[in-house]
């Protein structure tokens, strides 16, 4: 277990309603009522496993016609605890969600919101510090039978505990969706970042032949806010230290130094992933090196 210092949160006053508004909450919580009535009992998702920082659940949907079913890993760190993106940063640990030795479905597809960094002394990670839902998707994953993931996370707060469990979801027989967790995954599902568009995409990348640098050239929306972006490297390595400035064609150009790659390391053929953050809007895609 890695040592680390107190994460801080602060939370704001809930606003206060006037007199006239008592009527309308009264018959908003009368209408969740009513739906939370109407809503099927019996919910696709699992228990919660606990742990000392937090705790876990998943929940999947019904299967839809091709086969597919989507779900979601909800994550609530306690107070005061992080918990990880898919590359954590320096000491973090990224989450694995995998099937149960000898389950015949897979998993094709986990999703992320985008992270935030989080800085403590000279280390740096990359994760949240407030429940996260990530959105999955399976295949060959029936209504009529249990489905058992095996989820692996990290939360940190003084220390980094690993957190695992294996995370059952019961046989839903009538492939009935719940409303409330249809909802959730559904909105899990819209914080994930797009892929590249023609208003927001990159252009080029190049990096230095030293490998200590690397320049990004952006397509930006109109008006956009100055990006910050996340650049997913060789496993273990994440850089989000960049400095934003304006190409000589009017697009925006990141520039991030990059820190010590592994040794021997080839750059040919490789893949990078980038998240680039502008504001309320984010893109996400891959650099490929020739």
């Amino acid at each position: 277990m890695t040592p680390r210092m107190n994460s801080a949160m602060c939370f704001s006053n809930p606003p206060g309603f006037s007199r006239s508004s008592r009527g309308w909450i009264v018959a908003a919580a009368i209408g969740l009522f009513s739906l939370l009535l109407a809503t099927p009992t019996l919910a696709a998702s699992s228990d919660w496993a606990l742990n000392e920082g937090g705790r876990m659940r998943l929940i999947l949907l019904p299967q839809e016609a091709d086969g597919t079913r989507h779900g979601a890993l909800v994550i609530e760190p306690k107070p005061g605890w992080i918990t990880y993106w898919k590359e954590p940063g320096d000491v973090g640990i990224p989450p694995a969600i995998t099937p149960v030795p000898g389950a015949a479905y897979t998993v094709e597809r986990v999703g992320f919101p985008v992270p935030k960094v989080l800085t403590n002394g000279d280390m740096t990670d990359v994760g949240y510090d407030h429940p996260v839902t990530l959105p999955i998707s399976l295949k060959n994953a029936p209504d009529d039978a249990e489905v058992t993931l095996s989820a692996f996370v990290g939360v940190c707060q003084n220390i980094c505990i690993p957190f695992q469990a294996d995370l059952s979801v019961p046989p839903n027989e009538g492939g009935v969706a719940n409303a409330v967790e249809t909802a959730l995954v559904r909105s899990a599902q819209a914080q994930v970042p797009p892929g590249p568009s023609p208003e927001f995409h990159v252009i080029d990348h190049q990096l230095g032949a030293d490998h200590r640098e690397l320049v990004i050239r952006l397509k930006m929306p109109a008006g956009a806010d100055s990006p910050k972006a996340f650049v997913s490297g060789p496993s273990g390595h994440v850089f989000t230290h960049s400095v934003a400035s304006r190409g000589a064609d009017g697009e925006t150009v990141l520039t991030l130094p990059i820190g010590k790659l592994p040794k021997k390391y080839k750059i040919a053929g490789k893949h990078w992933g980038i998240l680039v953050v502008s504001g309320n809007q984010a893109m996400e895609t891959t650099l490929a090196f020739d």
